[in-house]
């Protein structure tokens, strides 16, 4: 089995991924995936450190970033993933990076649906949040007519919602006629991290650790897993 994990964050999204981008590559190449895709969120920061590993392990690094959008009075909030594939959509997604960090005070960013038109030369991985199957379906509708490259992106956590996501992701990518492709947004490269990521997601939040709730995650499968594991989550 070939796998390339497509989404996937460093410590430098602040305050979420709970590894080094060299320790994901790292773990990546001891995993024998074929590629990763280092997706922080609206940032490139990770990439020197990342492709340095990359060329050291000997692992394919593909150039991506994950944005959340939310257009103010409206309902639409979008959660995307842009990869690279070659240097002109690399331009497009390093303007697109800038343009939504000048709009924002320093340390967040500010993208607005509008400004994906920019970016034609992406791939996009489209992972629908929680909402009804019409909401849903008309985000799609208005990303294919941005997107020529877009893919709907599915996560199998092992956790109560696998079931309900698979069967949302199914009926979109029916009715929209896309595909789907496996996503882990993996915040750590192995699963002893978890403990760091909840202390993490506590300062974010001001809370303590034993009152997050349903702010942590339920468990610490978004890390890197074997590929015998992702053989058995995902269905060709």
């Amino acid at each position: 089995m070939r796998f390339a994990e497509l989404h996937c964050i460093s410590n430098y999204s602040f305050l979420r991924g709970a590894s080094h981008p060299e320790e994901l590559v790292q773990q990546a190449a001891t995993l024998g995936y074929a590629a990763l895709a280092l997706t922080d969120e609206c940032s490139f920061a990770g990439l020197v450190k990342a492709h340095v590993a990359a060329r050291e392990h000997g692992l394919k690094l593909i150039v991506g970033a994950e944005f959340h959008l939310q257009e103010t009075d409206s309902d639409v909030a979008l959660h995307l993933v842009l990869l690279a594939p070659d240097r002109r959509a690399y331009g497009q997604l390093s303007s697109l990076i800038t343009l939504s960090r000048r709009r924002a005070a320093k340390g967040h960013y500010h993208t607005r649906i509008d400004d994906l038109r920019w970016c034609a030369d992406c791939f996009v991985i489209w992972i629908p949040e929680a909402g009804s199957l019409s909401t849903q379906q008309g985000q799609g509708q208005m990303l294919r007519r941005l997107f020529q490259h877009l893919w709907i992106g599915l996560g199998q956590f092992r956790d109560a919602s696998d079931v309900t996501l698979l069967s949302q992701a199914l009926l979109l990518a029916q009715g929209l006629s896309l595909p789907l492709v496996a996503v882990n947004a993996v915040h750590m490269h192995v699963r002893e991290r978890q403990p760091l990521q909840d202390v993490l997601t506590a300062i974010r939040h001001g809370k303590p650790v034993n009152a997050l709730g349903r702010l942590a995650f339920n468990n610490a499968e978004r890390h890197l897993r074997s590929l015998p594991v992702l053989a058995a989550l995902y269905p060709a």
